[in-house]
């Protein structure tokens, strides 16, 4: 139904006119809606188009077509939890280099060697090891992981040459499915149905075969489109453990599940939980000494720093790590952490990193010594200057300076 501009006018106060008159130039750009006589139509394909997907009607189905025949193997919730759970920590597992899970499938390991999380390593014979950005993947919440694992799944679709909307499409319309239900593989597309094989690697649907006819949406795809939490993380599944040992009695839950380690000024850490998993990921920069039913002992050294360091681990990711798993006792002082061990960590980092290579341009030569001295200038006023030598008239550029030095050298050399 046209709607008259001067009746849009009035949905906005004073402070509000400039962002309407830019929401409609921007919905008017893109052909939504058109002016006419001073009247404000919507496109007619786009407001069917637009009912359909609110109300999930037209062909499309963009809510899922649930299955009309009842299930012969119906599942309920809790097994999707614990499916996806499975299916997802194996990847965490197999990231660590945890062996308690199977190897996760041949597209998995593609994704996260595309994605950068893990890289072949020469030193141990061409297997995948974690890396700086995987180490910092473990650090995010479940439903940012699973976004970092579909948009890079997005990328390798477009190398793929599957139809990029359908994928799109397929993501979102995961998101609008009622988690427990049973959804038909009718009106999926070629391309949908190719990414079905994938996302029950990811453990975001579950398919009791792999040519069924129907498929159960887990958690993980149901909060795609939410901002609700798709499973309890690792670390808060076991913190309930922390309650059993007694340190604090008053604690309560709430403050439990906000940590599990206690870091001393003598380097000891304290670990409680049983997760196969944050172990795993404790052993990346901690000499583990001991485990016990619910908790893990160990300590921090120059050398499992430095192996951390070797991965590409930073030492930053390190203290977050510790400071973000913090035992709620720790979270009473501050700071967080014991200084001593935090600057030492730090320190770690700096004696491995004394050199740094830096890819640069090398300017020498120099004939006359005011040409060398304006070239400096010029480059030291850029903020491009990594090194110079006075008495030998040498200096080193940045590749991103290069051209401009080059240029001014060029342009002095021409006038004398």
């Amino acid at each position: 139904m046209p709607i008259p501009v001067s009746d849009v006018s009035t949905w906005v106060n004073k402070e509000g006119e400039r962002k309407l008159v830019e929401a409609l130039q921007k919905l008017s750009s893109l052909r939504i809606i058109e002016q006419k006589d001073h009247v404000l139509i919507m496109n007619d394909t786009f407001r069917h188009q637009f009912q359909n997907a609110l109300t999930g009607g037209g062909t499309q189905q963009s809510f899922g077509l649930p299955c009309s025949t009842p299930d012969k193997h119906p599942v309920d919730i809790p097994f999707l939890d614990h499916y996806a759970t499975t299916q997802w920590e194996a990847i965490l597992h197999y990231m660590v280099g945890t062996s308690l899970t199977k190897k996760p499938s041949r597209g998995v390991l593609n994704l996260l060697e595309r994605s950068k999380l893990m890289q072949n390593s020469t030193d141990n014979g061409g297997q995948l090891q974690i890396t700086n950005k995987g180490f910092q993947f473990l650090l995010q919440d479940v439903n940012t992981q699973v976004w970092a694992f579909l948009l890079q799944y997005l990328d390798m679709a477009e190398v793929l040459q599957m139809d990029l909307v359908e994928v799109l499409n397929f993501f979102f319309q995961l998101g609008s499915l009622e988690l427990g239900e049973n959804y038909s593989v009718d009106t999926l597309t070629q391309t949908q149905l190719q990414m079905l094989e994938d996302l029950r690697d990811y453990g975001i649907v579950y398919q009791r075969k792999k040519h069924s006819k129907r498929y159960y949406p887990t958690r993980l795809a149901t909060t795609l489109t939410s901002g609700k939490s798709a499973l309890a993380t690792v670390a808060g599944k076991y913190n309930h453990m922390v309650q059993e040992t007694n340190i604090d009695d008053t604690t309560d839950t709430e403050n439990v599940d906000q940590g599990f380690i206690i870091l001393e000024t003598n380097y000891k850490l304290y670990a409680y939980t049983d997760s196969p998993l944050q172990i795993a990921v404790l052993n990346l920069f901690v000499q583990l000494q001991s485990r016990f039913r619910n908790m893990v002992t160990g300590v921090i050294t120059r050398d499992s720093i430095r192996n951390a360091l070797v991965k590409g681990i930073t030492a930053e990711q390190i203290i977050y790590y510790l400071q973000s798993h913090a035992h709620p006792q720790m979270r009473k002082e501050t700071p967080v952490l014991p200084l001593t061990v935090v600057d030492q960590i730090r320190l770690w980092e700096m004696e491995r990193n004394r050199l740094k290579p830096t890819p640069s341009y090398l300017y020498h030569e120099f004939n006359v010594q005011a040409d060398f001295d304006a070239a400096e200038k010029y480059a030291r006023d850029l903020g491009v200057l990594l090194w110079s030598n006075n008495q030998k008239r040498t200096m080193a550029i940045t590749e991103a300076g290069h051209e401009n030095v080059k240029g001014f050298v060029k342009r002095r050399l021409q006038r004398a």
